[in-house]
């Protein structure tokens, strides 16, 4: 994956954290905030993707100017979120996340809004509320009825002062069981002696930002934690944490350190807008190309990760 490409991806996944930590909890069955019973949607892995595709292109078909649909972000099948709702453990759902490249910075804000106009004259609802409009960065979260898919329109900041953004849509399926029996997917997906080599270099990552943050490691969410993923750009490790919360001051010194040890360690330092009041920092490290993000969030904790790229050409078994 090239640099750039990596801190866009990054980014990306900052801002939709964020966006979930003031919002509500997607148990995948249309519930949120602490649900506690769900049923199992009763489709598959290829019903979903061609469902989340189809969702997609509803808010974009018409768009002008016209994008290019950029897929990015991690694979696109991945462990159900509900883990307290009696389900069965083993579930997944599909995730889909597109930029919306090849069009001016200037036009992100107007292309969100499209999106948000075609979803709601399909009839499906917002989450919780619109977008706030005034703001030069919106982004809308809404969900299908009847079959409980969940998408976000949203806008990350490119440059603040000449207001020039990112626009991506990222759709999220209800839970379903995984089919049984081995995929080419899992295949792609078994660890090499590579994968191992970047997992260390992110864990060693992590826990440089760790000892700067000087803030207690919480318990594991859930997403969180260490695994091998796989895009159309590239085989990367990616490592994720949190802190235990913090207050404002707190965060806002922890924020600082881990800017001054990106810093002096030679990481270039990028300032990404969040929904949380206070920017997220997307750090490069021009040695091994890893790619961190440290992101405060409404709930006082400080959502850490870590990108490191698996070397091409090197795929003996561990």
């Amino acid at each position: 994956m090239k640099p750039n490409r990596m801190v866009s991806a990054i980014a990306l996944l900052c801002l939709t954290a964020a966006l979930a930590a003031c919002g509500t909890q997607h148990d995948g069955n249309g519930n949120g905030n602490g649900a506690s019973k769900s049923k199992q949607a009763t489709i598959n892995e290829k019903q979903a993707a061609a469902r989340a595709e189809e969702i997609v292109h509803e808010a974009v078909d018409g768009m002008s100017p016209e994008p290019t649909l950029k897929r990015t972000g991690l694979r696109p099948l991945g462990a159900c979120v509900a883990r307290d709702d009696g389900g069965a453990e083993d579930r997944v759902q599909y995730r889909l996340t597109y930029q919306l490249t090849g069009v001016p910075g200037s036009k992100a804000k107007a292309l969100v809004r499209h999106a948000r106009d075609a979803w709601v004259k399909l009839g499906y609802k917002f989450q919780s509320s619109d977008a706030d409009w005034s703001e030069a960065f919106p982004s809308v979260s809404m969900r299908t009825e009847p079959d409980d898919f969940w998408m976000t329109a949203l806008t990350g900041v490119v440059d603040r002062a000449k207001g020039e953004g990112l626009a991506a849509i990222s759709v999220t399926s209800p839970c379903f069981a995984r089919a049984g029996g081995s995929t080419a997917e899992s295949a792609a997906l078994r660890r090499t002696q590579a994968d191992e080599r970047a997992e260390h270099r992110a864990l060693d990552h992590s826990s440089r930002i760790y000892e700067a943050l000087q803030a207690r490691h919480a318990a594991p969410r859930t997403g969180e934690g260490i695994g091998i993923h796989q895009d159309s750009e590239g085989r990367y490790v990616h490592h994720a944490w949190s802190t235990q919360p913090l207050t404002e001051e707190e965060t806002a010194q922890a924020m600082a350190r881990a800017r001054t040890y990106f810093e002096s360690a030679g990481w270039t330092v990028r300032h990404v807008a969040t929904g949380a009041g206070m920017p997220a920092i997307v750090a490069r490290n021009a040695e091994d190309q890893s790619v961190a993000q440290v992101a405060p969030s409404h709930t006082g904790t400080v959502r850490v990760a870590v990108t490191s790229p698996v070397a091409r050409g090197e795929t003996a078994t561990a």
